[in-house]
């Protein structure tokens, strides 16, 4: 067997969801087959501050094992970025100690494209979606824009930032009640698993849901409110990416919010979701649609909906870096399709790979010397 790869999990961060990083990484920690990967722990605290962990030989056995207290930042940021100083050639090992670098990331400052710059600057392949895949992924405002450009259906919505508001609230209030009405959905921009989310029934909670979704970014998106099923699709690739099956959400509450996600346990995932075949490649090819509309790369999980009355699928949004525990939508909807969680991880390493080496063939030089 030839020389193991070297994979960097790169886990916690300063999010609100830095405990589903931890479990999610534990997963994929346990998932490894460690007679091909050498795997090396980064483990970001929630203040920030970046700390390493020896390779490991095996899968820690629980999530406490993940936190490492001992090392500084320097630590575990300098063997990643002496390659920005030192020349190995084209044998990253040698001055970073990884060959390809996982970020477990889940929500700001880990799917939002901030860690994917700083991974560019230091020229390590990663696995996942690249800088602005991420950013628009996040912004969900730059993200109806562009399915807009793209002509892929979605559900109506309005949208401010905190000066605009803050100027004329009442111009945005009539703006939202002509042209959505009620009940809405009032959202961040900018956060993930559903945190900051509210559905408002009249105007007194929309304006309490405003000044609550403030609290999570500087622009707030109004969505319209649409009975539907809620319909997900894994799609993993690069330029040629390709979809799983369909799966459902069944939400436990009135949508599907933080709560409902991690912490009840009562929602259902149909997986399988019970289409008819055309509805299901419908689904599939509007998924690839978005995933490439954005620059994806790597994996995305893309949510639709679909609307009871008639039947129409209107895209949600598209996760750059979805759930990935072995229990999450994103592997189940692959395993549905016939590709295991192990295999999964293998097919996004490799995929790593071959976008970095892709673009080490760019001339970023304009020509010079």
């Amino acid at each position: 067997m030839g020389e193991k790869i070297k994979v960097g999990l790169l886990y916690g961060g300063k999010s609100g969801e830095h405990e589903v990083s931890l479990q999610t990484a534990l997963a994929v920690m346990k998932a490894f087959d460690y007679t091909k990967y050498e795997i090396k722990p980064f483990y970001i605290t929630k203040q920030g501050e970046w700390r390493s962990g020896a390779p490991l030989l095996q899968a820690p056995e629980e999530v406490a094992q993940l936190r490492f207290g001992e090392s500084g930042t320097d630590n575990a940021l300098v063997p990643l970025f002496t390659g920005l100083t030192e020349k190995a050639g084209n044998d990253r090992t040698a001055v970073s100690g990884v060959d390809v670098m996982f970020p477990l990331l889940h929500g700001t400052f880990g799917e939002d494209g901030t860690v994917q710059g700083l991974l560019e600057m230091a020229n390590l392949p990663y696995v996942g979606a690249g800088v602005l895949a991420s950013a628009v992924g996040m912004d969900k405002i730059m993200m109806k824009k562009v399915f807009a450009q793209e002509g892929i259906p979605q559900c109506a919505y309005r949208y401010f930032n905190r000066t605009q508001w803050q100027k004329d609230p009442h111009f945005f209030v009539m703006e939202v009640e002509v042209s959505l009405g009620y009940p809405c959905f009032i959202k961040p921009a900018n956060l993930g698993s559903s945190v900051g989310i509210s559905k408002a029934k009249n105007r007194e909670e929309l304006l309490k849901a405003i000044d609550y979704a403030f609290r999570f970014d500087r622009k707030v998106i109004v969505e319209e409110f649409v009975d539907a099923r809620e319909i997900e699709v894994s799609v993993l690739g690069n330029d040629e990416p390709r979809a799983s099956v369909p799966g459902e959400v069944v939400s436990s509450g009135d949508f599907y919010d933080y709560n409902a996600k991690y912490i009840d346990g009562k929602s259902v995932m149909q997986i399988p979701a019970q289409l008819p075949d055309e509805t299901a490649e419908a689904v599939r090819e509007m998924a690839v649609r978005a995933f490439l509309a954005i620059d994806g790369s790597g994996l995305s999980r893309v949510d639709f909906f679909m609307r009871k009355e008639d039947g129409k699928l209107l895209i949600n949004e598209v996760n750059t870096m979805p759930g990935f525990t072995p229990f999450s939508m994103y592997p189940l909807m692959w395993k549905e399709t016939g590709l295991s969680y192990q295999e999964l991880l293998d097919k996004l390493i490799q995929l790593a790979l071959e976008r970095h080496a892709e673009k080490q063939q760019i001339d970023y030089t304009g020509g010079t010397e």
